[in-house]
């Protein structure tokens, strides 16, 4: 597995299969981008997220350059940690390692490109898969804000999960 930046043209049509329903959607992002996910709304995210917060994003490929994942990363250079956001996998690839794989392989750029101390995330805690596959890469939950998230009828608590430099 290799990182790269992620590049609309190439990448976006993958994106958008791995995000390919409202609820999806909205573990993904919270509701910060709007549904359904279009390549102008997630470019001009992605441009004002850099700009406000130093945020990139990035693409998890095969070693053949078949992209399988994204995420976003940024570094907070006042308090020298790094947040990943905007996590998803390619739905074929879910529950074989494989995000675990491109989680550490975010956290190893974290820690030895950017010298970060601390990698944090958030996840709604209703993303069970996507909790387990933080931990097996080393997070810990550190605290968590109940109803932080309304979804149609349901209420999701968001947990801020952590991991420090070893």
């Amino acid at each position: 597995m290799r990182l790269r930046p992620y590049c609309s043209k190439r990448d976006y049509d993958y994106l958008e299969k791995w995000v390919d329903n409202e609820r999806i959607h909205a573990l993904w992002c919270a509701g910060r981008l709007p549904w359904p996910l279009t390549r102008e709304d997630l470019e001009a995210f992605l441009e004002k997220n850099a700009e406000e917060w130093g945020g990139f994003a990035y693409v998890a490929t095969e070693d053949n350059g078949k992209p399988i994942g994204f995420f976003l990363y940024s570094t907070n250079v006042k308090d020298n940690s790094g947040f990943l956001a905007f996590i998803v996998l390619d739905q074929e690839l879910r529950g074989k390692g494989y995000g675990v794989q491109m989680i550490k392989l975010a956290l190893k750029y974290a820690f030895d490109i950017t010298g970060v101390e601390s990698v944090q995330l958030n996840v709604f805690q209703d993303n069970t898969a996507a909790m387990r596959c933080y931990e097996k890469a080393g997070l810990r939950v550190r605290r968590v804000e109940e109803n932080a998230y309304k979804y149609k009828d349901e209420q999701w608590a968001r947990c801020n999960m952590v991991i420090e430099r070893q």
